[in-house]
């Protein structure tokens, strides 16, 4: 039987019926997205969250001055959303924006309401994702104020696979924050070790 990505994720998070799973799969929208594309914006009460089959994506806030920070980047077989303002259904602060051609599936809230209430592991599925994503940002503060800049240059491709092959210098410096500057330096100085 062929599965789609998402649905191998699903089952290796839970257990799952093949009816179930055909339903709640049946619900998203398989989407190909360019790059480029907004898929939520700042303002917005987000009614969605994302599944990464193939592509890259970068979760951005923009400070007071109008300059971006880049706060994630999400790929394949991965999960992303602005979870909190989708879980407490606010305003967005965070634009999702596709930094390679891709496609993604669209997971909106009837669905995602549709797998708690009937999936026999709909909760497990939502603790694991969200377990996935508290990890993720937990760590990521944590690295942020108790590694240098070299330290957190040298895990992000542990964190993001080829990531340095597939963005741009200024968004791995905007993630590490630092100066696209600082940045060329760090790498300079991991060629000379």
């Amino acid at each position: 039987m062929q599965r789609t990505s998402l649905e191998h994720t699903i089952l290796h998070l839970i257990d799952c019926e093949e009816e179930e799973l055909k339903t709640f799969s049946g619900m998203c929208l398989r989407r190909e997205v360019k790059k480029g594309e907004i898929l939520s914006r700042p303002g917005l009460i987000p009614n969605e969250v994302f599944f990464m089959e193939s592509g890259l994506l970068r979760v951005i806030i923009s400070d007071e001055k109008g300059s971006e920070h880049t706060i994630h980047f999400a790929m394949e077989n991965q999960f992303i959303a602005d979870y909190s303002a989708f879980m407490l259904k606010n305003q967005s602060l965070y634009t999702l924006e596709v930094l390679n051609d891709g496609v993604v599936y669209v997971m909106p809230r009837e669905a995602i309401d549709w797998g708690y209430s009937n999936l026999k592991e709909g909760d497990k599925l939502g603790r694991k994702i969200a377990e996935y994503y508290f990890i993720y940002q937990d760590q990521r503060v944590r690295n942020t104020y108790s590694l240098s800049p070299k330290e957190r240059y040298d895990q992000i491709s542990q964190i993001f696979p080829k990531i340095h092959d597939r963005v741009p210098q200024h968004m791995i410096a905007s993630y590490l924050g630092i100066t696209p500057v600082h940045l060329s330096r760090l790498k300079k100085e991991g060629l000379k070790s």
